[in-house]
């Protein structure tokens, strides 16, 4: 066997090759940070295997297609971020009834902290919803290592299994010891002597329950299932995932090594009990540190309770007891503070006037920033147009917003138009309320906005309940041709798949059009017609209507050759301060690339950040922002 070099690999990047190690032959997911580069490392790769990689229109929908190819005798990937679990779990809840073919998995990467989502909320509960075993790596190797191991655990029990990661497990990098490729070339088929269903359902149920069983034996014999510490520790923590990384920093910087002993639970659920319960019996007080809920602390509890006339209580300590948040990230000084409060030690990492000087220091030095829109970006003036209109028709209208880059039309980078934000398609879903609400006296405007991945993935059965239910609504899809927020991935109306195949565009306004519905399409730049067509529809008094409003995002037109416009301001039309709007165009409109100067009390374009889009020259009332066209390199 030839030895494989190492390879720097991100934990995305990690759980794809463990993947193709374990010879998957399909790939499904949705894109969504922090899970993204899954699908996208798979499908760089696609090509050098016999696989099929597809960004499908939703979550649900890809572990279906997953689930397939595992009905046919391939072993399969579904990959999501924790919000996609919520969209799935219908299916989910029956497959697990059903039982799978050959080995499927399911990556869901969650994001503590929210880093790049709505929530933070811990997915985990899946498993114990749907009783499926859940694995959790602590580093890119163990990843790599463990993804392989759920095909195999997936295999052999004939379910799916659960693998989780977490925003920075994903997104670290480490040095990882790659293994030999599978190199099979298997035959779909599917065993028309196999159904795969869920009735009866209480008989499936049973030997669902059994499965879960065995899958409990596979993970009492884990490799991943570690202890560090003395052989009687005087406290335990108890941890999985990232939390072992944490966890054991912290002991070794507060030098509790001879103290405090660290067990790490590859398999959180079910719970190894057999392997734990000895650690068990040598401690009296036990710490949990996992990322976002409770999640392993309730599990132990509970089994603890079971074994308690036998081993003698325990004192535990964690969410519940109010020494680990309940929110946010874990990090070393989060554990190195329980650890102090339950041991009585006196740490301080530094001195407190010191971290008061530095704090005070870096506030100083780092300018303060804001969420925003891109210079260019479509969104920006969109929502201009939106806060004229409604201004025009001055009745308090508003925006339900939604799951994408124009989620930031809360903040002043989109005006402060934005009123509410949930999950995706959820705008669509609340305008199914709001028109029905006249007969009550409602006379607020409600305007959907909602990008043209989220319409895919979401908003089609909520745009066909408002059809089919006569509601009053306006909707803008905001199409800038990418999913853009999490990485430019295609989605139904592009003309490429991520496999860079050509495939048919699916068109939103040909589906609006299925269901009889008047599209107007604009170019969200042309500010005065498209505030002119918005307010003109707030004043329509029945129906569904829906304007389109079209136009790349600013990143892939700078990709397709950028706009074609060089700005500059006029400093003999700016007349600053003199001109009575009160910097308009930085305080207002926001632009990245528009700047107040403070010394000539004049606006400026900066020139690295400025993309050219042109449409700030609408803004100005002394029209003193001038374009001219870029002459050709």
């Amino acid at each position: 066997m030839s030895e494989v070099p190492d390879q720097l690999l991100m934990g995305n990047e990690a759980i794809a090759r463990g993947a193709l190690e374990a010879g998957i032959s399909f790939a499904a997911g949705y894109p969504g940070n922090p899970s993204s580069e899954i699908i996208e490392t798979l499908a760089k790769e696609a090509k050098n295997h016999r696989l099929y990689v597809e960004w499908s229109i939703n979550e649900k929908v890809a572990l279906e297609a997953a689930a397939a190819a595992s009905f046919a005798g391939l072993r399969a990937l579904a990959t999501m971020k924790q919000n996609g679990v919520n969209v799935a779990s219908d299916f989910i809840t029956n497959l697990t009834l059903s039982g799978t073919g050959a080995g499927l998995v399911l990556v869901t990467c969650d994001d503590p902290s929210g880093i790049s989502s709505t929530n933070e909320q811990d997915a985990r509960f899946i498993a114990r919803l749907a009783d499926l075993p859940l694995l959790e790596p602590s580093s890119p190797q163990e990843a790599l290592e463990m993804t392989r191991f759920a095909f195999d655990l997936s295999e052999s029990i004939h379910n799916l299994v659960v693998l989780r990661s977490v925003s920075r497990l994903s997104h670290t990098r480490q040095n990882c010891r790659l293994g030999e490729l599978r190199r099979e070339d298997p035959r779909p088929r599917v065993d028309l002597n196999k159904v795969f269903h869920t009735f009866p359902v209480m008989p499936k149920h049973q030997i669902m329950h059994d499965k879960l069983r065995r899958a409990a034996e596979a993970g009492e014999q884990s490799p991943f299932n570690r202890y560090e510490g003395p052989d009687r520790p005087e406290l335990m923590i108890i941890t999985c995932g990232s939390g072992w990384d944490y966890s054991r920093e912290a002991v070794e910087l507060l030098g509790l090594g001879y103290r405090v002993g660290v067990v790490k639970l590859g398999m959180t659920w079910p719970l190894p009990v057999k392997w734990l319960r000895p650690w068990m019996e040598k401690v009296s007080k036990v710490l949990f540190i996992e990322e976002v809920d409770p999640f392993l602390e309730a599990g132990v509890k509970e089994w603890a309770a079971q074994i308690g006339p036998e081993i003698g209580t325990r004192e535990f300590f964690g969410k519940e007891s109010g020494h680990i948040p309940h929110w946010g990230e874990q990090t070393p000084d989060r554990v190195i503070e329980a650890l102090t409060g339950i041991l009585g030690l006196d740490y301080q990492s530094r001195e407190s006037v010191y971290q008061e000087k530095i704090s005070k220091r870096i506030q100083e030095m780092v300018p303060p920033r804001e969420f925003g829109f891109c210079p260019g970006c479509p969104h920006r003036a969109t929502y201009w147009a939106v806060k004229n209109a409604l201004h025009l028709d001055g009745r308090e209208g508003f925006v339900a917003g939604d799951i994408g880059c124009y989620t930031m039309g809360i903040g002043p980078t989109g005006f402060n138009q934005i009123k509410s934000v949930h999950a995706m398609g959820s705008g669509l879903g609340l305008l199914s309320g709001y028109g029905q609400l006249s007969p009550f006296g409602f006379s607020q405007p409600v305007i959907s906005v909602v990008g043209d991945s989220t319409f895919f993935h979401a908003a089609i059965p909520a745009l066909i309940n408002l059809v089919h239910n006569q509601a009053k609504a306006l909707i803008l899809v905001l199409d800038n041709r990418a999913t853009a927020m999490t990485g430019f991935q295609p989605h139904p109306g592009l003309e490429t798949n991520v496999l860079g195949q050509a495939v048919p565009p699916i068109p939103v306004e040909n589906l609006c059009a299925s269901l009889g519905l008047p599209v107007t399409i604009l170019d969200p730049f042309d500010l005065e017609p498209t505030s002119e067509q918005i307010f003109q529809a707030l004043q329509e008094t029945e129906g569904v209507r829906v304007l389109i409003l079209r136009r790349p995002c600013a990143l892939v037109q700078g990709r397709e050759g950028g706009y074609p416009f060089r700005m500059q301001v006029n400093a003999e039309r700016c007349l600053g301060e003199a001109c009575g709007c009160n910097r308009y165009c930085s305080r207002v409109f926001r632009c990245p690339g528009l700047i107040w100067d403070e010394k000539s009390g004049r606006a400026q374009i900066d020139e690295v950040i400025c993309v050219g889009c042109g449409v700030c020259t609408q803004v100005c009332p002394q029209k003193a922002i001038e374009k001219e066209e870029r002459q050709a390199s």
